[in-house]
């Protein structure tokens, strides 16, 4: 059911890539609650996609830009605001890449240019991002500016690699850069901390099925799907949450305040019998 949270409002999606993606189940939600936006991937992930589909189901244009380089992200908010009719009120960063995680790499043994290059895709970029839209005034007063996070930015997961180094600049970004948005601009930033998820991104990680069960059973909420995740993006680009600025949100079902669950406990006296 719409609620038309959203009617009047327009932004900026990054990172839709497939149907599992976080970014678009949110651009679904966003369109149904009376949104408008435009869709951008790095040109070699929309190759890899099908964010044509979403944009031709959502009416959405689409403006290719590598969120790394200031001269693609400059002409993204050029045209986003030619293309929508004026300043922005929501912006989504849901972009992530770690090279030593792909290449296999252990994170004691990182290659640093792969640590480089993974830094400035998921995390430097969201500060450029937010550069841009602050130079050139592209964002309406009470707009809001989300991030996607993991706590492995706080608490140790191996495999994680160097993804969590990544996560925990990218959260200081917000903080840091939210004060300046907010105090000059009345524009909020948050980074929300969400479940493990099975995007394409996500299941690149070494053992994730096996971490998403545990997870889960942690959980007392259960796992937040994209789907749930999606929903709590939208309350925070809406106008019911004008005055949250500069926080990391869980949105875990509990687990970020777990140390054990029975459920947990369970299993381990199972494997142990």
């Amino acid at each position: 059911m719409a609620y038309n949270l959203l009617k009047g409002k327009r932004g900026i999606i990054f990172g839709a890539l497939d149907e599992n993606s976080i970014a678009w189940k949110t651009a679904e939600k966003v369109h149904e609650e009376g949104g408008k936006f435009v869709l951008t991937n790095a040109p070699i992930a929309m190759r890899m996609g099908s964010i044509k589909q979403l944009a031709e189901k959502t009416g959405s244009e689409i403006i290719p830009a590598d969120a790394t380089k200031l001269e693609d992200l400059e002409n993204l908010v050029e045209k986003a605001t030619e293309i929508l009719g004026g300043k922005i009120d929501f912006v989504l960063h849901s972009i992530g890449m770690s090279v030593n995680v792909r290449k296999g790499k252990h994170y004691t043994e990182s290659n640093y240019d792969f640590t480089t290059k993974g830094w400035d895709v998921s995390a430097v970029s969201f500060h450029k991002t937010m550069q841009v839209l602050y130079k050139k005034d592209a964002m309406n007063e009470w707009g809001s500016i989300v991030a996607l996070t993991y706590m492995a930015a706080q608490r140790v997961f191996p495999d994680y690699n160097d993804m969590a180094d990544n996560k925990a600049y990218l959260e200081s970004i917000a903080r840091s850069f939210g004060y300046f948005f907010g105090a000059d601009k009345k524009v909020r930033v948050n980074t929300i901390s969400q479940s493990p998820t099975p995007t394409t991104a996500g299941q690149g990680v070494k053992g994730f099925d096996g971490f998403i069960a545990y997870a889960d059973k942690m959980s007392p909420l259960g796992n937040a799907t994209a789907d749930d995740c999606a929903n709590y993006t939208l309350t925070l680009f809406s106008d019911l949450t004008k005055k949250v600025t500069l926080q990391n949100l869980y949105h875990d079902g509990g687990f970020s305040n777990m140390g054990v669950s029975q459920k947990v406990m369970e299993a381990f006296e199972k494997g142990i019998e």
